[in-house]
């Protein structure tokens, strides 16, 4: 199967509904509904203002008080609406493969 259809599955298998999925590489989440991504939006969105703010004010307090909002909005959308983070090297192992062994 390809790589792009395989990826596409597995962002579609979705029946509990999660904003967020495991990462494939790593530890971590991506957006997989669109209540995700306008969470990565809001949250890019405190990161840049602060750092506007930071720039035009000449207060790097208010860059870091940008980015730290934005990453603890990432975190809290992510523990909540999103799957149980975890290390995952590539596509989950199917339940029937790991039972039939």
């Amino acid at each position: 199967m390809d790589i792009f259809k395989r990826y596409i599955e597995y962002i579609r298998d979705n029946p509990e509904g999660y904003w967020f999925k495991r990462k494939l590489y790593g530890w971590g989440w991506m957006p997989v509904k669109w209540q995700g991504w306008l969470v990565v939006a809001c949250a890019v969105a405190f990161v840049a203002f602060g750092f506007y703010i930071g720039e035009t004010d000449d207060a790097p307090g208010a860059a870091l008080l940008g980015l730290l909002v934005g990453f603890a909005v990432l975190f809290f959308f992510g523990y909540r609406k999103g799957e149980k983070p975890r290390w995952q090297w590539g596509f989950p192992k199917d339940e029937e493969e790991i039972g039939g062994r």
